[in-house]
């Protein structure tokens, strides 16, 4: 049973930054692709940043540049490093793993930015 842990959510003011982490648990993993998606109120959950286990990294044009996402495979965590934050970010941000054809949830953790 996979299950995955999300943390590092909060209120920051414009301009901040706050670093999310997401362990997983379970049984040893093969290839997988670990990712962040955002749900801001009355909107579509969409996707922020994924990166794969060999490395392979994507992310949405609204966070180039702000945001990085890194891994630490040994640990099976995913990171969301988000930098120059914006009142648009403002959502619940949930992590994804995609492990043999089945996509596992987080919880999702609240991000508000907000002066």
């Amino acid at each position: 049973q996979v299950q995955l842990v999300e943390s590092g959510g909060g209120l920051v003011q414009p301009g901040g930054s706050l670093r999310l982490s997401c362990a997983a648990s379970g049984s040893a993993f093969s290839y997988n692709v670990m990712s962040w998606y955002r749900q801001a109120p009355g909107k579509q959950r969409e996707l922020v940043a994924a990166i794969s286990s060999g490395g392979v990294i994507n992310y949405a044009d609204s966070v180039k540049g702000r945001f990085t996402i890194s891994r630490d495979n040994a640990k099976n965590t995913v990171y969301l490093q988000m930098n120059s934050l914006k009142p648009e970010d403002t959502a619940v941000y949930y992590c994804k793993l995609w492990l043999r054809s089945t996509d596992y949830w987080g919880q999702g953790t609240q991000v508000t930015v907000s002066s």
